[in-house]
């Protein structure tokens, strides 16, 4: 029987996936720790990774087809297959932004500013090309979590952060100085995966529903009872 690996991200993407999927016409069981989750779809095998890491599975052929962030895609710098893009996250439909943000009273203004500086971020492979390409030669480390606070502590002069409102980065008493990306969730499907004719026509099949169901959510339905003969048909 044909199959499709599809990877499902785990973190802050998992639970409005599994919901966009749901809404789709498809309904995940995910059971505790288990890693691989049930989905009432025979074609279908799932399995659970960080969105961090699922272009590289994909690319790599573990994975045929799995939802992430573009961002992460371009972190990792895999050559992958790119279906389609999913306007979803975790908090909005708007578009994640990873931003360079420095404290509020910095005398930071612009990038250049940052010649030589240090710059902690979790997005370390992007930020480090970004800067590069920009022409100013800057540390960049990485950031375990808590990336807001390295300002703070002095442990950094600058952040590459991640965030859809900017709200928690102005909490922290921050200011946002440059945009270096905007980001949203991506299909993404290993290259002979895509060759593959079944499998290809199967993950058309996946993205029209899940496209489908995402338009839906911006629409409302009208119910109307017209009496027979005041209705004319257009």
């Amino acid at each position: 029987m044909n199959l499709l690996k599809l990877g499902l991200p785990k973190g802050s993407l998992q639970e409005a996936t599994i919901l966009l999927f749901k809404k789709s016409g498809w309904k995940i069981d995910l059971n505790g720790r288990n890693y691989f989750p049930e989905i009432d779809d025979p074609e279908i095998q799932c399995s659970i990774c960080r969105a961090q890491e699922m272009s590289r599975y994909v690319e790599n052929g573990t994975i045929d087809v799995g939802l992430t962030g573009k961002d992460w895609t371009l972190e990792n710098n895999s050559r992958v297959k790119i279906v389609a893009d999913l306007l979803y996250s975790k908090v909005s439909h708007r578009p994640a932004r990873w931003v360079l943000a420095v404290a509020n009273d910095s005398k930071y203004k612009k990038i250049e500013d940052l010649r030589g500086k240090k710059i902690a971020t979790e997005l370390v492979n992007f930020t480090r090309r970004y800067f590069s390409e920009k022409g100013v030669p800057v540390q960049v480390e990485f950031s375990w979590g808590a990336t807001e606070g390295k300002i703070i502590s002095g442990l950094a002069d600058a952040i590459v952060e991640v965030t859809e409102t900017g709200s928690t980065i102005r909490a922290h008493g921050l200011k946002i100085i440059h945009e270096l990306m905007q980001s949203n969730t991506q299909i993404i499907a290993n290259r002979e995966s895509w060759k593959d004719p079944w499998k290809k026509e199967k993950v058309k099949q996946i993205v029209l529903l899940l496209q489908g169901a995402l338009r839906a959510e911006k629409m409302v339905g009208l119910k109307m009872n017209v009496p027979a003969a005041d209705f004319q048909s257009s």
